[in-house]
């Protein structure tokens, strides 16, 4: 595997996941819909008036959804703890889920490129074994981490829900 193939491949990867990040449109659920789909999990709310909140969410209720408030950008009307959000101010709500393969093959690719690219460029770049050795060591630390933090990115993902009455 030559440099200019090593080097291509984590290039490859942040393209194809940033052309995975394309906002599609949000999913319309019923308030009845809303319960098996949130509970449990990271949500940002979009109230009326522009006020975001974001938590876990605890529970949906016929009038309210329960929300362990994490951050708020109106921390007067909804304080950090548990609040409950009244059904008829919630216009969106954002979830966001993470997952695992990303990590995992980000930081496989990111050691596996590390070590081609920091071993071709210590070997050609240096005559005595201490520069190279750390010259080595460098590279294929920063393109481990980077995959890594490349994939847990690509974990990332977030589902928009409007909800309809």
């Amino acid at each position: 595997m030559t440099l200019r193939c090593a080097a291509a491949v984590p290039v490859l990867f942040c393209l194809v996941q940033s052309s995975m990040q394309a906002e599609a449109r949000p999913l319309e659920l019923k308030w009845s819909e809303l319960a098996p789909t949130v509970q449990g999990h990271q949500a940002e709310l979009t109230l009326t008036g522009g006020t975001r909140v974001t938590g876990e969410v605890a529970a949906i209720r016929d009038d309210s959804m329960v929300l362990d408030v994490k951050k708020t950008s109106d921390a007067k009307a909804y304080p950090k703890g548990n609040a409950a959000i009244p059904r008829a101010s919630i216009q969106l709500v954002k979830l966001k889920r993470s997952g695992a393969w990303g990590k995992t093959l980000g930081t496989t690719l990111g050691v596996l490129s590390g070590v081609v690219v920091g071993g071709y460029v210590a070997g050609t770049t240096q005559n005595n074994a201490g520069p190279g050795i750390t010259i080595f060591l460098v590279i294929a630390g920063a393109m481990s981490v980077g995959g890594y933090l490349l994939g847990r990115r690509a974990d990332q993902t977030a589902t928009t829900i409007r909800i309809v009455p």
